[in-house]
């Protein structure tokens, strides 16, 4: 096959995956900007949009590793306990209100390691992705560049993004974008040094944290889940 992006055969095909689900969110997304007089409506919507996700991008996975588990928020699927594609739509509260910032993470995780990890923004049609020990990388109007974490450590100088449900105090220049996946792959291209967030479910984080790592940057996962650019102090966070 004809490689779109930078990257193994499977990462592409996994990308071509995603491709093919986004052109049909693009329009889920077109919908729900009529449906905002009524929330209640928008979010049973966008519930029925995320289950369509996964339904529509399974079969096209299930050609890259035909015995492969599923992992969702909502669907667990046994495969043959080798491979295990991890899927979620990261923002889906922002989808709701027509906001654009959201984004499908899609990983696939080997022998409990996670090998390839894409975080893919529908709208703008931009993708983060990487494989593990290849290096992190962005890609959007057929290019692919990349990417590597910031290296700012004063207080005063960072970007911080939250998602805590606590009134913690904050450091540097707070955000608060509502979409995790792209929290953790904007600290990976130095777009925020920092991301702190309540705990969240591994589908929506998964492929944020191999991006991450092979962009440089660290994540923990405790109490609070902690990423940074490596050099922050984080007992400040």
């Amino acid at each position: 096959m004809e490689l779109l992006i930078k990257g193994s055969t499977e990462l592409n095909k996994m990308f071509m995956a995603l491709q093919r689900t986004a052109s049909g969110l693009r329009h889920d997304f077109g919908e729900v900007e009529n449906l905002q007089q009524s929330l209640h409506g928008a979010r049973d919507f966008v519930k029925k949009a995320a289950a369509r996700i996964e339904e529509s991008i399974l079969s096209d996975l299930l050609l890259v590793r035909p015995s492969a588990g599923l992992l969702t928020p909502n669907v667990t699927r046994d495969g043959d306990g080798r491979d295990e594609f991890i899927l979620s739509l990261s923002g889906a509260s922002n989808f709701v209100r027509a906001n654009p910032h959201f984004a499908i993470s899609l990983a696939l995780r080997s022998g409990e390691q996670t090998k390839i990890a894409l975080v893919y923004s529908p709208i703008d049609e931009r993708l983060f992705y990487a494989e593990s020990g290849r290096g992190a990388y962005a890609f959007s109007a057929y290019h692919s560049a990349r990417i590597k974490v910031s290296n700012l450590s004063e207080p005063a100088e960072l970007t911080v993004a939250y998602n805590t449900s606590d009134a913690r105090k904050t450091i540097g220049d707070a955000r608060r974008t509502g979409c995790p996946a792209l929290d953790l792959a904007w600290v990976a291209a130095g777009r925020f040094d920092a991301y702190v967030s309540d705990p969240l479910d591994y589908a929506e984080i998964a492929a944020g944290d191999l991006i991450l790592r092979e962009a440089g940057g660290k994540i923990e996962m405790a109490a609070d889940l902690i990423a940074t650019n490596g050099h922050v102090d984080t007992s400040l966070l």
